[in-house]
């Protein structure tokens, strides 16, 4: 009679324990195409710890490859913005040089200058000048 009790004892066991396992299984889920193949990746050993450091020269080489890259972008940023300021510097200057140009042109006229000698004490001319001949 013991045995029965025995056996009765692990079926009821084994039972509970397999009523455990389908309430503490999750569903499952359908997992995305990345997710595979990383676990796959790694859990299978494709990537090993030799494979990593034979690889580490590559990796540091893209790496310094992105930081010359991330250097030049921010080197060919400043040129841009340094030659838009000397174009605007440039077109400031041609428009100082054209209103001096005028400002110069109008006080080289006759009139003005004239305004201008008349305090020192010169005057205009009214008759026209005189030509002199010398004879050899």
């Amino acid at each position: 009679m013991n045995n029965q009790f025995k056996k009765n004892r692990e079926e009821e066991e084994l039972a509970l324990l397999e009523a455990e396992e389908k309430e503490v299984q999750k569903p499952v889920q359908p997992e995305g195409n990345t997710m595979v193949f990383f676990r796959k990746l790694f859990t299978e050993g494709v990537v090993s710890k030799e494979a990593a450091t034979e690889v580490l020269p590559f990796l540091v080489f893209l790496c310094v490859l992105g930081m010359i890259y991330i250097g030049n972008s921010h080197m060919a940023i400043t040129n841009i913005r340094n030659i838009d300021k000397l174009k605007k510097e440039v077109t400031e200057l041609g428009y100082e040089y054209k209103s001096l140009k005028a400002e110069l042109m109008f006080k080289s006229k006759l009139t003005e200058v004239a305004k201008k000698v008349d305090t020192l004490g010169i005057k205009e001319l009214i008759e026209p000048p005189k030509k002199i001949m010398v004879e050899r």
